[in-house]
């Protein structure tokens, strides 16, 4: 069992940063690949983000990809999203999952999941 705890999102002007924390309980943590991914209002989970792991390998969706880091300190058992010159269609809340895939895209992926935190940007 694995318990996940997001952290760090809040209100954000197009352009800025924010870097998301998601804090895993156990002893497993390293076990597990782990995910981000994000829902906007209306709309279906999509994912943004993944990382092995070890965290020797990421992957990310098309949307993020040059703007947002993944990364993972399994020390602390905590994976990261940075975010970088965010923009309004990156509003959503965003959830982190830990899953036995390797560096899984689909939501199915994975079987672990946070509350949540929420992000948005205004223009």
């Amino acid at each position: 069992q694995v318990q996940l705890v997001e952290s760090g999102g809040g209100l954000v002007q197009a352009g800025g940063s924010l870097r998301l924390s998601c804090a895993a309980s156990g002893r497993t943590f390293s076990s597990y690949a782990m995910g981000w991914f994000r829902q906007a209002l209306g709309k279906e989970r999509e994912f943004v983000a993944a990382i092995s792991r070890s965290g020797g390998s990421t992957r990310y969706a098309d949307s993020v990809k040059g703007r947002f880091t993944i990364s993972r300190d399994n020390a602390k058992n905590t994976v990261y999203l940075q975010m970088n010159v965010l923009k309004p269609e990156d509003t959503a809340v965003y959830y982190c999952a830990a899953g036995r895939a390797y560096i899984g895209i689909r939501s199915s992926d994975y079987d672990y999941w946070g509350q949540g935190t929420r992000v948005t940007v205004s223009s």
